[in-house]
């Protein structure tokens, strides 16, 4: 055994020690000699032996770096060992050391040397088996892995590296030195080894069961691993790191030194362990060797692994695995399948493999050779090992399990392998070739199956997860081939394989080659098979279910016949078994024997009655099935050929299709057999008149007899049809039919049959008289006898067509068709003509026939003849006289020569034609007029005639030629076809003599009318003509020409004017009175720069603007008034003079322009804007103008003028001026005006010239923009506090400001606001342009920043130059009022059992600066439960449960007293805050488990139905129980009390008290007991005694009373009634009855849930309808007293636009002005700051607010705090420069009474009558919130000033009161204050105007009008969402009322009575009790809900309400899961209780 290490018993110890404190420790160890009973001693002896101060510091430990102390040491020093001398515990080693191990081998090795220790071939080479031994070891030592679990088997054979070696790596979890010691001894197993001794397997824990054993745990007797090293090679070097561990520990175990000890007599089993460093390979110095420097290097950061390397391989071995390297691999592969693929193994059709534990298991197999590529395979991907194979070709499945006595268990799977086309799919074994026999076919089409399995054993055997190769079971005698004929074939048993998987309670050989135990416990008569599905076991009859499995798999998987292109399913009614008829799958083809058979394809059948050929329709396969699928068998349908003969349809079996046939064969014979068939007709004409193919024939003409005979193919002449033995001869005849083709449809005119003569063929005599016209078809059929059918056998007889028109023949008559009028002269016309046959056919008109057309008067003629089908006489003319415009009538005759009827006379209406000529009148071509005078002519349109004719648009025009400005003449003459044609008079102006002109007349819109002209000689007029104007001064008169312009001094007369008048002949008139009253003098004034001028004229009188009248005397004298001269230049005077008579107006005019005088005035003016800018010069420029008396601009001046002028002007800056004379405009220019800078004004500036002045005004400006600033902010140097998402204190406003810090007003300057990345500013738009002001408004700004100081800045850009603002410092606070999350509070330990009450929740609601936020209403908060696992989302199941109570003093909201669940599983908890109608806030979700509640009731597992037993021979009519499971349920029927242990005790009662004849178990006993384990038991054949006591027909009730002793509550027992009878008979008659009396009993049951659901929600409807009512009706209510009348109809439309009529009226408020305090509010960043003081309260009257703001002026600005804390925050982060107030400094004991009276009042009664209306100022205020802190604040403020209308009142109010009391403080209405002390006057004492109080202001409560409307405003949105509410419940609860009187329900409530009623029959025929099969104990027992319970929701009753089923669809509940437990075996007398395994 191993050296194991002794206690101290008093001798020396002796120790191995390394000193390697030292980077560079001597290697060398030294021994000590140790006697020493503590640690203190042992450390000094340690000192002396290395020479070491007592003082220095060191530790020792074992090399498992287990540092040794005074506790430990007495264990831990022992003789033998090795020890190291550290600095500390994780040092690494400075060099390698070596440790002193001993391995003898156990002494089991002796005790158990008789097992099978070597391996044997069994026909396989074992050298994959060792290898697997060390696999083994690996995947023991990666077990633990959370990770990847690598192993690596790596063959080195490459000569290069040194010699062959086997190399096994994993990264488990390495072993300690102690452990490698361990490893090294014999037979030293995991269960052997001591606690003391170091083991990785100390004190050994059995791994949990999981799924196949695969636990990993198969490294076991301490043999397998050297027994596989020293079978493959010589020597094993073992390396392994721990865990944690610095050191690297090395084992070599050699054959060679074994020998070389013994041939030494040294001790053989002793060795060194060196520990080093990892990657140190200097002790390798053997170049054998050399290739472990590789593998030592690859140590470096792993934490740990194992190296398992093998030298000296065997050169065998070495070529075995080389050249089969994929068959051992193969081979390994098959071993560790399981544990490589996991517990389903390797499913190729699954597209992705669950993530599990064994997807982490990497087997890398790899060898290295010389000169060749490494190969490397990892064991996962080998797709060739035998259990894949065996997955993969496998279609179904059979799990069972396997119970041994004690604890073994066996799992097990048998996979079926079909027969798949042609051959076997049962995968081949190389190991075990199995023989096939021959195919064969038999007549049924089956193909005899393969050997399949052959010879070899069902199962393969795992032993925790891996094979045991020679180990196979043959089967089970369940499983084995039946001695009888079975369901299914006998190779069906050959085709299935099968795997078991056992635990470790089987004992295998230590190499795990061999099962030493299994076969043996497996055919144990105790050992019980159950059947596993789904993954739960059920017990029973384990030969029954395999055989019916294999039954359904050979069915439904072995494959012969591939059917494919499915079709449909069909029912076939021509099987005589009904049975049979339905379900037949059709196809339309098969895939049999390699070959494809379709529908339409011709085939032969073989081992019919007689050879059939025919034409495949469709093939058939019983049963339900979709798509293509292989079956064993089927039937085909087909047509039989040639079908034309036997027209029939024959079903066979598919196996009688001849396989062999050609389809060149078959469709010989159906050729053959066509040709007998009739084929063709021949016809002949013998009487001539034959019918060609679509031959044309005129009406009338004649067809000719006709002879017919039928042929065949063959061309014989036949009458009747061939015989056939399918069916006799029949007889043809021939049908003649002549068939008209018309539009309304085909009409047959002639229709014959001829029969055969017998000596002559069949004839048909010729047809006469067709005179139709149309489309013939005279058509010849082939029909047989009897029925005249033309179709034999689906195939039409022998016919034949002929085709011919008919048409019209040669004309005889015609008619004169419609024509179209009117007829006119000279215009073309058509006679249309019907042309007739014979037969009155419509024909066309012969060349020979020319029409002749006469008529009395009338010249007529034609152009053509259309001798179509639209026959007509074209184009005929008629000219004569028709004397007028109307017409004249005529007779036209028609005559067509050669017809019998040749002549056609009709009436006719000729009109005049159109217009062809124009007659004008006077006829003279030369005709005389004066001018001035109109000529008049005579006009007539004829036509082509000489008849006058009319036309619309006939406008005649005379147009006048050889002078500009003639008229136009026009008539019109479209009606009568003459007129006078006339127009305005002729007039040419100026003619001096005879002139001549031409008159053109035309009708312009008729080209065909030819124009005529006429000369026409004019005459100068005798009338006035001409006027002319003089001006006579100085002797001598001046002709003042017509537009003349006159220049006069302007303001001067203009006198001495005449005028003249001539006529054309320039003749002077002579001016008389008559004249002289038609001259006018209208006066006209106009601009130079307005054309033409304005006539202001009176056609009665002569009027000027300057005399109110004209002189006539004068104007007979030819003289003309006087005209005044325009003051100014500008106005230009127009003067007319005209002359009007009857017929000329003459005019004559002239203008005269004003002229300027001497220079009396100056003018100056600018030139563009008078803004001047500061620092620069008038942009524009002054123009100084020099004026008359008039201020007409003087015109004369020369430059010289300049010197005259002076400027002067205040601050104007004179360097820069200059003036300039302007010679082309007569003025001076001055340029240059600048002024210096100073403030904005308007400037004056002085111009002089000699003696005039004038002066201007400038407007001096602000300079171009130089500076940025923020206005209203002036602490910028401070930062500005602000809460996170809201907004500033005010609006930010930019101004422009000049250099001289002048406002700039310059406009579309564009403004930026620069701000960080992490700063949203809302609104987002951060560009403006300034506006006329120079300003940019910002606006309010909302921030939205993390906690913390930010920058603002603004920044300006103008004329490329860039202005910045002063930065704004935003100090961003936390929104104390923004919510952000939940807290939730609850007792996390507490467990949640079904039904009970849940903890008690605490919520609250934390904002942003992570406080509470309080005063929130609690119907926002809810909780919310559903059943499930947490989610992203919530579940649609949901419970809402509304918030318990609520503290308002701390923010929290209790959920108390809402219940857990009743049913176990998993729920999730999620708290909602509703932050508003959309936005919900979420906590976290909480899951839950809800676990069973205290055990309550003992229940059946499946309910049993009612036994009916009698004490007969057979058991099975005494068996009282067969198989019932027994389980504990909660009183919510939860499975619970798995942790119980106890009994069951079975007993049997009578339902009769007084009846003592009880019946009694097997064996005589009244009591049977079975053993109760983990809250179940299972109870098997409870059976009565034979002969047993008991009544005939007799109700008994069995009583399972559960006896726990652990359990301190009783349980109620489960009673299970059953029916007692003497006689077999009786009992089986009884027990039917009871059968159906069970049935019953569970639809009445089922019946009445559903009608009391239904109930109940229609009462719970109703109660809602009703409380929906009374709340509208208290709305309702609420709104009369709001004077809001709610009308009956159209409510929501009503209360909606009443919504939107307050809400506008409440905005409109809002916007109103009102008082307002400006100052800004300190940001509530904290729930302790309450605000400024001029915020916290509100005063409704103006001259209150005013005076009491004044009065407390100083303290407006302060903040208060509910603490000091908060004050101190504020006065730090502001510096000090903000006063603050905490509340909680404030000494309250001292504060006013905010109750007291004033102080004239005592005992409640006047002292004095006070004038002035006295009230506290405190009394005024309104707070709008903190009411309690605010009168804190006002009452220490304020006190008890008082309020008092004016000072007289206040001074006769103080007078009154120090009499008796201290007068407070007063302030008047009107301003005034007299202090407390008396004094009042002065400024300090009287309030400034309320503008001058700059804001600091209280502002205005809003008017009571907007708090009434928001009253009314909330009311009706209450009242909407009552009557919404009211009518959705109203609508649901008559959906339900109308569910419940439904026809269906009605008959559900019928079928209920009569079931009841049955039962009541039933159960009095068997004389039971009416109590019901259900018990208090069951868990199918109605209960009454819960009152603690939430009600389901309303939705899933109402579902359920819904599901109207039938009585039979109400079944049994599924049985209930049941419990895993272990459980005693137990024997009793009666019964047996089964045990379920863990």
């Amino acid at each position: 055994m191993a050296a194991q290490g002794t206690s101290y018993s008093g001798q020396d110890r002796t120790l191995y020690l390394y000193d390697c404190r030292q980077d560079k420790a001597d290697s060398g160890e030294k021994v000590l000699k140790c006697r020493e009973k503590t640690y203190e001693g042992f450390r000094n002896a340690v000192c002396q032996v290395f020479g070491i101060s007592f003082e220095e510091t060191f530790i020792i430990t074992t090399t498992n770096r287990k540092e040794i102390t005074d506790e430990n040491f007495n264990e831990i020093v022992q003789d033998g060992k090795t020890f190291y001398l550290l600095r500390s515990v994780d040092q690494s080693l400075p060099s390698a050391t070596k440790e002193r191990i001993d391995f003898l081998p156990h002494y089991d090795t002796l005790v158990k040397s008789g097992m099978y220790e070597y391996y044997a071939s069994e026909g396989q080479n074992p050298l994959p088996f060792a290898l697997a031994e060390l696999i083994d070891n690996s995947l023991s030592a990666t077990s633990q892995n959370t990770g990847i679990r690598s192993i690596q088997l790596k063959l080195l054979f490459d000569d290069t590296q040194g010699k062959p070696a086997v190399a096994m790596i994993d990264n488990g979890r390495g072993m300690t030195s102690k452990q490698l010691n361990n490893w090294a001894v014999y037979r030293l197993s995991k269960f052997t080894r001591q606690s003391y001794i170091e083991s990785d397997h100390s004190g050994y824990v059995r791994p949990p069961a999981v799924p196949r054993s695969l636990n990993s745990d198969i490294s076991y007797f301490g043999v397998g691993g050297k027994q596989a090293v020293f079978f493959v090679g010589q020597s094993t070097r073992m390396i392994s790191k721990p865990v944690d561990s610095q050191d690297v520990h090395e084992l070599v175990l050699s054959k060679e030194d074994f020998e070389n000890k013994e041939k030494n007599k040294e001790f053989i089993y002793s060795g060194f362990i060196r520990n080093r460093k990892p990657s140190d390979s200097s002790h390798i110095v053997n170049d054998d060797e050399r290739f472990l420097h590789n593998l030592i290097m690859e140590e470096k950061d792993k934490e740990s692994f194992t190296a398992v390397i093998i030298t000296g391989v065997q050169p065998d071995h070495m070529q075995y695995l080389k050249n089969n390297f994929h068959l051992w691999t193969r081979q390994l592969a098959h071993i560790y399948h399981y544990y490589i693929h996991g517990p389903k193994g390797n499913e190729a059709n699954v597209t992705m493999k669950e993530v599990g534990a064994f997807n982490n298991i990497n087997i890398e197999v790899s060898i290295f050779e010389k000169g060749k590529t490494p190969k490397i395979v990892n064991l996962r991907e080998i797709k060739d090992d035998m259990q894949t194979l065996y997955i993969n070709t496998s279609a179904d499945s059979f799990e069972f399990k396997a119970h041994v006595e004690g604890e073994g268990i066996v799992e097990g799977i048998i996979r079926y392998h079909p027969f798949l086309y042609d051959k076997e799919t049962f995968p081949e074994d190389p190991c075990f070739p199995s023989g096939l026999k021959d195919d064969e076919d038999d007549e049924e089409c089956y193909i005899i199956e393969k050997g399949a399995r052959g010879k070899r054993p069902i199962f393969e055997c795992f032993w925790n997860g891996r094979l045991i190769p020679y180990t196979a079971i043959e089967d089970f005698e369940w499983c084995a081939v039946p001695k009888k004929r079975g369901l299914v074939p006998v190779e069906c048993y050959n085709r299935i394989s099968g795997v078991l998987f056992t635990n470790d309670k089987f004992q295998v050989s230590t190499n795990k080659l061999t099962f030493m135990d299994l076969s043996t416990k497996l055919k144990n008569k105790n050992t019980l098979f159950t059947r596993v599905v789904n993954g739960q076991e059920q017990r029973m009859k384990i030969d029954r279910e395999f055989a019916l499995w294999l039954k359904e798999c050979h069915e439904r998987y072995d494959k012969q016949i591939k059917f494919i292109n499915f079709k449909g399913i069909i029912t076939r009614t021509d099987l005589p078994s009904k049975r049979m008829q339905s379900p037949w799958a059709t196809y339309s083809a098969i895939e049999w024997d390699g070959k494809t058979y379709k529908a339409g394809q011709v085939v032969k059948t073989i081992k019919t009655h007689s050879k059939l050929y025919g034409t495949i329709i469709s093939f058939f396969l019983y049963g339900d099935h979709d798509g293509d699928v292989y079956a064993t068998g089927g039937q085909v349908q087909i047509a039989l050929e040639p079908q034309a003969l036997y027209d029939e349809i024959k079903v066979i079996p598919i196996c009688k299709l001849d396989r062999s046939v050609s389809d060149q064969v078959v469709k010989k014979y159906i050729e053959e057999e066509m040709a007998r068939l009739p084929d063709k007709l021949a016809v002949t004409w013998p009487e001539g008149d034959e019918i060609l193919p679509n031959e044309t024939k005129h009406a009338g003409a004649t067809i000719g007899a006709l002879r017919i005979e039928i042929l065949n193919k063959k061309g014989e002449a036949m009458q009747k049809l061939p015989g056939t033995s399918h069916g006799g001869s029949k007889r043809l005849l021939v049908e003649l039919k002549v068939i008209l083709h018309s539009p309304g449809g085909n009409k047959e005119i002639i229709s014959h049959i001829s029969q055969h003569g017998g000596k002559w063929p069949y004839w048909f005599k010729k047809m006469e008289n067709i005179n139709t016209l149309g489309t013939y078809t005279l058509k010849l059929q082939v029909v047989l006898n009897e029925s005249n059918a033309d179709t034999y056998a689906g195939r039409s007889l022998p016919s034949k067509v002929f085709k011919f028109n008919i048409i019209e023949g040669k004309p005889q008559k015609f008619s004169i068709g419609l024509l179209d009028p009117p007829f006119r002269v000279g215009l073309p016309f058509n006679i249309p003509l019907e042309v007739q046959d014979e037969f009155g056919h419509a024909t066309n008109l012969t060349d020979g026939i020319v029409p002749v057309l006469e008529a009395n008067g009338l010249t007529l003629q034609y152009e053509e003849i259309d001798r179509g089908p639209n026959c007509a006489i074209k184009s005929v003319t008629a000219k004569g006289l028709v004397n007028n415009c109307q017409g004249r009538n005529f007779t036209l005759k028609v005559t067509l020569p050669g017809l019998k009827e040749e002549s056609q006379a009709l009436k006719i209406k000729l009109l005049p034609g159109p217009p062809r000529q124009l007659n004008v009148k006077p006829d003279s071509d030369i005709l005389k007029i004066e001018n001035g005078t109109a000529f008049p002519f005579q006009v007539e349109v004829l036509d082509e005639v000489g008849n006058i004719t009319t036309q619309p648009k006939l406008i005649v025009y005379c147009k006048f030629s050889g002078a500009p400005d003639l008229p136009v003449y026009d008539v019109d003459c479209s009606s009568t076809g003459s007129n006078m044609l006339t127009g305005p008079a002729l007039r040419i102006q100026n003619i001096k003599k005879d002139q001549t002109l031409k008159a053109r007349i035309e009708i312009p819109g008729c080209k065909s009318v030819p124009p005529l002209e006429k000369t026409i000689k004019l005459l100068p007029s005798s009338r006035v003509a001409r006027l002319q104007i003089f001006s006579v001064g100085g002797g001598k008169a001046i002709q003042i020409k017509h537009q003349d312009e006159i220049n006069w001094i302007a303001g001067d007369m203009m006198q001495n004017l005449i005028f003249q008048m001539y006529d054309e002949g320039e003749r002077e008139i002579i001016t008389t009175p008559a004249l002289a009253e038609k001259i006018k003098f209208p006066l006209l004034q106009r601009n130079l720069s307005c054309s033409p001028p304005v006539l202001q004229e009176n056609s009665l009188e002569i009027q000027v603007n300057w005399t109110p009248k004209v002189n006539r005397e004068q104007l007979i004298k030819g003289l003309l008034p006087d005209v005044k001269v325009p003051v100014s230049v500008k106005d230009v005077r127009y003067c007319l003079v005209t002359f009007h008579d009857d017929h000329v107006s003459l005019e004559s005019a002239f203008t005269v322009r004003p002229l300027a005088d001497e220079p009396k005035h100056i003018k100056c003016k600018i030139k563009g804007s008078t803004v001047i800018p500061m620092g620069e010069k008038l942009q524009g420029e002054i123009e100084v103008m020099i004026t008359d008396q008039h201020g007409n601009q003087i015109q004369n001046l020369t430059s010289s003028c300049v010197n005259s002028l002076g400027i002067s002007g205040n601050g104007l800056e004179k360097s820069d001026l200059k003036t300039i004379w302007q010679e082309d405009t007569q003025t001076i220019c001055v340029k240059g005006i600048r002024f210096k800078p100073g403030p904005p004004a308007t400037k004056e500036l002085c111009f002089a010239w000699r003696e005039f002045s004038h002066f201007l005004r400038l407007d001096l400006v602000a300079g171009p923009p130089a500076k940025l600033l923020i206005v209203d902010w002036a602490e910028l140097e401070e930062p500005v506090s602000v809460i996170n998402g809201k907004e500033l204190q005010k609006p930010l406003i930019v101004q422009l400001y000049d250099q001289w810090d002048n406002l700039s007003s310059e406009p579309n300057v564009k403004i930026n606001l620069i701000k960080p990345n992490n700063i949203k500013i809302i609104p987002s738009n951060q560009l403006h342009k300034t506006d006329e002001n120079g300003r940019a408004n910002f606006g309010v700004l909302c921030i939205h920043a993390p906690r913390g100081e930010h920058m603002l800045q603004f920044k300006a850009t103008y004329n490329k130059n860039t202005l910045h603002s002063p930065g704004i410092r935003l100090n961003v606070l936390p929104d104390p009022d923004k919510p952000v999350c939940l807290n939730v509070k609850y007792d996390k330990n507490v467990t949640f059992a079904a039904g009970s009450i849940l903890p008690d929740f605490m919520v609250s609601v934390i904002s942003e600066d992570d406080i509470i936020i309080k005063n929130i209403h609690p119907g926002r908060i809810s909780m919310k439960m559903w059943e499930g696992p947490s989610t992203g989302t919530l579940s649609q199941n949901v419970t809402t449960f509304g918030c318990t109570k609520t503290k308002d003093d701390d923010g929290f909201f209790n959920f108390t007293g809402k219940m857990v669940p009743e049913k176990v599983g998993t729920y999730s908890i999620q708290f909602a805050f509703a932050i508003d109608k959309i936005n919900m806030l979420n906590s976290e979700q909480i899951v839950i488990e809800v676990v069973p509640n205290e055990p309550a009731q003992l229940v059946p597992g499946t309910l049993p139905n009612t036994p009916a037993v009698s004490n007969v021979r057979a058991v099975g009519s005494r068996t009282l129980v067969k198989d019932l499971t027994l389980i504990i349920m909660d009183k919510y029927n939860n499975c619970t009390g798995n942790y119980l242990d106890g009994k069951i005790i079975a007993k049997i009662k009578s339902s009769v008290e007084k009846d003592t004849d009880i019946p009694t178990f097997q064996g005589k006993t009244s009591i049977v007991e079975f053993p109760f384990h983990k809250g179940i038991v299972e109870i098997e054949a409870l059976v009565l005694a034979e002969n047993s006591p008991g009544k005939d027909s007799t109700e008994y009730i069995l009583v399972f009373e559960p006896v726990i002793p652990t359990l301190k509550r009783h349980l109620e027992p489960y009673c299970l009634s059953f029916m007692f009878y003497n006689g077999y008979k009786r009992q089986q008659q009884m027990a039917a009855l009871t059968k159906e009396r069970d049935g019953l009993t569970e639809s009445i049951n089922a019946y009445k849930k559903m009608f009391d659901t239904n109930n109940q929600l229609h009462a719970e409807l109703k109660d809602q309808a009703q409380i929906a009512e009374t709340k509208e009706s208290e709305l309702k209510n609420e709104l009369k007293k709001h004077q809001i009348a709610i009308p009956p109809t159209n409510i929501l439309q009503y209360v909606d636009s009443v919504i939107k009529q307050k809400t506008s009226e409440q905005e409109a408020i809002m916007k109103q002005p009102r008082r307002t305090c400006t100052l800004a509010n300190y940001p509530k960043g904290s729930k302790d700051v309450l605000g400024k003081i001029s915020h916290l309260a509100q005063i409704e009257d103006n001259e209150a607010a005013k005076v009491i703001s004044w009065h407390l002026a100083s303290d407006m600005d302060c903040v208060v705090t509910l603490t000091t804390a908060a004050a101190r925050r504020i006065f730090d982060e502001t510096q000090g420069r903000q006063q603050v107030l905490p509340l909680d400094s404030i000494y309250k004991r001292n504060l006013t009474d905010w109750n007291r009276p004033l102080p004239h009042l005592r005992n409640g009664k006047n002292y004095f009558k006070p004038i002035g209306n006295p009230v506290f100022a405190r009394n005024l205020l309104i707070f709008p919130e903190h009411s309690l802190n605010c009168q804190t604040v006002f009452g220490m403020l304020l006190s008890d000033t008082i309020i008092i209308d004016n000072m007289d009142a206040a001074n006769h109010y103080r007078t009154e009161v120090v009499k008796i009391a201290h007068c407070p403080t007063l302030l008047t209405r009107e301003g005034d204050r007299i202090r407390g002390n008396g004094k009042f006057g002065g400024l300090q004492n009287k309030a400034p105007p309320m503008d001058k109080l700059r804001g600091m202001v209280f502002g205005a409560p809003l008017p009571q009008r907007y708090s009434v409307l928001s009253k009314q405003i909330d009311c009706l949105q209450q009242y909407c969402q009552a009557v919404l509410r009211l009518n959705k419940v109203n609508t649901e609860l008559e959906e339900q009322e109308q569910l419940l009187n439904t026809s269906e329900m009605q008959k559900k409530k019928k079928e209920l009575a009569e079931q009841e009623s049955r039962l009541r029959i039933i159960e009095q025929e068997l004389g039971m009790t009416s109590s019901g099969r259900y018990t208090k104990s069951s868990p199918y027992a109605e209960e009454p809900e819960s009152d603690d319970n939430p009600n389901p929701p309303k939705r899933m009753r109402r579902e359920t309400s819904k599901r109207l089923y039938s009585p039979d669809e109400w079944v049994s509940p599924p049985p209930m899961k049941k419990q895993q437990q272990t459980a005693a075996s137990t024997s009793e007398v009666n019964g047996t209780s089964r045990k379920k395994k863990t």
